[in-house]
């Protein structure tokens, strides 16, 4: 068998575009599927210098304390790999939430999230979304998210673009060590629940 056709058979195993070429998608999901790295590997906590850009830093001061590392480290990893990234959305409130939800189910524009409020990770301080920009631009596009998106699972967070429906590359979530075995469903119940009562999301 050849090495193409080698790696092809691996990419359609891993659930990943089966182009024959091992790229940062196809390394990340063999990390991921091998390697599994731990739920929180040691992120070093940097000084107070050591932060993200103005725009970044104001998202990133909306998710839990213990998330904020992993939000600043993936901006940081990004950078020194040459991409210029922003940390573009944090939290978010139900409202805003069901917001989002309506947007793309009127007037058949393009859907951009299936969930409501209390059904999205970002309506509990774990979860945000990266933009990456060639200088000012911000894109839309770009095969570089992949290039992020294994940056982000490297740092033992979870990567959106893995995801078998509506897929988006530029969301990352850090799963609270509770949640390791469960469902998603399953954690966003517990997650609404601990909302409902004032109980600790980490």
């Amino acid at each position: 068998m050849k090495i193409d056709e080698m790696i092809r058979a691996v990419q359609k195993k891993l659930g990943v575009h089966a182009d024959g070429r091992a790229g940062p998608e196809t390394w990340g999901a063999i990390h991921q599927a091998i390697v599994k790295p731990q739920l929180k590997p040691r992120i070093a906590f940097m000084g107070s210098g050591d932060r993200a850009n103005e725009r970044s830093e104001e998202v990133i001061e909306t998710l839990l304390p213990h998330v904020r590392p992993y939000a600043r480290a993936l901006y940081f990893n990004a950078q020194n790999d040459g991409i210029n990234i922003n940390v573009i959305s944090g939290t978010r409130t139900y409202e805003e939430q069901n917001r989002l939800y309506a947007q793309g189910r009127e007037n058949a524009k393009q859907k951009l999230t299936n969930a409501r409020g209390g059904y999205s990770n970002h309506n509990f301080g774990i979860a945000f979304d990266i933009g990456i920009f060639s200088g000012n631009r911000y894109l839309n596009e770009s095969p570089l998210y992949k290039a992020v998106g294994a940056l982000g699972m490297e740092l033992g967070l979870e990567w959106g673009g893995n995801w078998k429906t509506l897929v988006d590359q530029p969301h990352f979530q850090l799963r609270p060590e509770w949640a390791t075995n469960m469902s998603e469903r399953s954690m966003l119940a517990e997650l609404r629940r601990r909302a409902e009562v004032g109980d600790s999301y980490a």
